[in-house]
């Protein structure tokens, strides 16, 4: 079995060229994933990146304790006053919860806590259990005035598909502020890039070949200014009975998603978007994920199991 976020090198793999200036990196582990941060500045500002991610990780994890997320979680119904960063992203989740008619949902933790991915003997769950918890899951339970936001109907909140994203734009805001002009973020497969690199060639981003070893690159993406996600169902999965199961789910049904895809890549400006929406788009496959990349301005690429690539729009 593979576990996603023990890989350094995950769906996307940041390639740093030479230059004349000097790249400065630091390292470390938050989200339950490697983060590494190169940027063309001092190492100081660069270290100062982490305690970043960390303070967002503290905010927004649902396992941390004194959490928004994990106190959401505990209130049971009660309405809870939350940090203005966390309920302005709980509105985008349920807008875009809304906009892919529920393929993406935060409310999804019922469902994904019964699947453990991390197990040396894992087994699929119960499927009475599933359908029963299939039914606490709905984006329209999360009910938000101003910074108060309120669960309904027991429902859970797991920021997974979209926490990372959020924060890898918090750690490009936080650099632009320091007047940094190059640099690069990778939060175990979300990267966002902050300009070129300082003698103005792009930044070269590989998508994982899905059918390949963690440092194949099925196709390498040449960028300025942008965020890259993938979605992909190789990382983390495993093999029961002849059967595969991955940990993209069905937010309807709770199992693993089967649509023949095995990653969805998503560009845009924006990471927590892009997040969200790989998500979103593994889940509702190709065709209906067209409207969804046409409301946001964003492209994808959609690669199958069977090596079939389709880009959307196309070039």
């Amino acid at each position: 079995m593979k576990r996603k976020w023990l890989f350094f090198l995950c769906c996307l793999l940041p390639l740093l060229g030479c230059s004349a200036e000097v790249a400065h990196s630091a390292a470390g582990i938050a989200c339950d994933t490697v983060v590494t941060v190169t940027a063309y500045a001092p190492q100081q500002t660069v270290d100062e990146t982490l305690r970043v991610i960390a303070d967002y990780e503290a905010l927004l994890s649902k396992t941390v304790e004194g959490s928004d997320i994990r106190r959401l979680n505990h209130a049971e119904g009660a309405p809870v006053e939350v940090h203005p960063e966390t309920a302005a992203l709980l509105r985008l989740a349920v807008e875009i919860g809304e906009e892919s008619e529920g393929a993406f949902d935060v409310t999804i933790a019922p469902l994904s806590a019964m699947w453990d991915f991390t197990s040396d003997d894992p087994v699929p769950p119960d499927p009475d259990a599933l359908t029963a918890a299939a039914a606490l899951v709905d984006y329209r339970n999360i009910v938000i005035d101003g910074n108060t936001v309120t669960l309904l109907n027991g429902a859970e909140i797991d920021l997974g598909g979209i926490a990372k994203g959020y924060i890898a734009d918090r750690v490009a805001a936080f650099l632009r502020q320091k007047g940094v002009r190059s640099a690069c973020i990778n939060m175990g497969g979300n990267v966002v890039t902050i300009g070129t690199k300082p003698n103005g060639d792009p930044w070269t981003i590989g998508i994982r070949d899905p059918n390949g070893t963690p440092e194949q690159s099925e196709e390498v993406l040449e960028l300025g200014e942008a965020a890259v996600v993938t979605s992909g169902n190789y990382e983390r999965f495993f093999i029961k009975d002849g059967v595969r199961y991955h940990h993209i789910l069905d937010p309807k049904t709770g199992m693993p998603v089967s649509t023949g895809l095995a990653s969805v890549t998503v560009v845009g400006s924006r990471s927590d978007l892009c997040d969200a929406l790989s998500t979103a788009c593994f889940v509702l496959g190709e065709e209906r994920s067209r409207t969804l990349l046409d409301r946001y301005g964003v492209r994808a690429i959609f690669l199958y199991s069977d090596g079939t690539r389709i880009a959307y729009p196309e070039p």
